[in-house]
């Protein structure tokens, strides 16, 4: 209308009526951005590679446990046998005479003499084999020569007990229902045994299916005893 100024030129209307013109620059040279993005998937799986060795060495099988030469970390946790119920004391007593007999203690047992202690998961079959291995091996030494035990991790006294009378264990055997324990020792996998001399420094420590090789295990007690 001729009442009307001129329209702006940002204008939509016009905008869409106006004739389409290439601007007044040069053609922007066009780049193959292939091999950048090569580059960047090859830099992004070298980052997850670098990230995971990391997470391995810093919380995976080279850290689980205690390793040779630390003490153990003593605790009380109640025997999947008994008719306690409770989560594990991680500060217990060293004491005899302050001692539950329903309970696994650590430091006690420590101090009776050389010890194999086993972390198992019930939910495992290998991890139980683990436990039936131990009890092999602990048949064959005399009593009280070696302390053998074993602690289930995250695991109810239900599920424990049940594992004990299945296999017919005769170790003791505690259960971690909270997994303070597992938390305690960095448990990530299992079995996983520590071998500690008489006070509770770890001689030896043990990762892996392989160590559900009786013969393998007792040759390592054997070992310890041997200083």
């Amino acid at each position: 209308m001729s009442g009307e100024g001129p329209r702006h030129r940002l204008d939509p209307d016009r905008a869409a009526s106006a004739p389409s013109r290439a601007p007044d620059l040069p053609p922007r040279p066009v780049v193959d951005q292939r091999p950048y993005r090569w580059a960047i998937g090859i830099f992004g799986l070298t980052l997850v590679v670098a990230f995971s060795a990391y997470q391995l060495s810093s919380h995976g099988l080279a850290t689980a446990g205690v390793a040779p030469g630390g003490r153990l970390h003593f605790f009380a946790a109640p025997l999947a046998a008994s008719n306690l119920n409770g989560d594990a004391n991680l500060k217990p007593p060293c004491i005899q005479s302050r001692h539950d007999p329903r309970a696994l203690n650590v430091c006690l047992l420590a101090r009776r003499g050389p010890l194999v202690l086993s972390f198992f998961s019930t939910g495992s079959k290998s991890c139980a084999q683990q436990i039936d291995t131990l009890q092999s091996v602990a048949s064959g030494f005399p009593p009280g020569r070696v302390q053998f035990a074993a602690v289930a991790v995250h695991a109810s006294r239900a599920a424990t007990a049940a594992l004990v009378r299945s296999h017919h264990w005769t170790i003791p055997v505690a259960y971690d229902r909270d997994g303070a324990v597992g938390s305690l020792y960095d448990v990530e996998i299992c079995p996983l045994v520590e071998l500690a001399r008489t006070g509770g420094v770890v001689a030896d420590r043990l990762v892996g299916n392989h160590w559900r090789d009786a013969s393998a295990l007792a040759a390592r007690v054997r070992r310890l005893l041997n200083g």
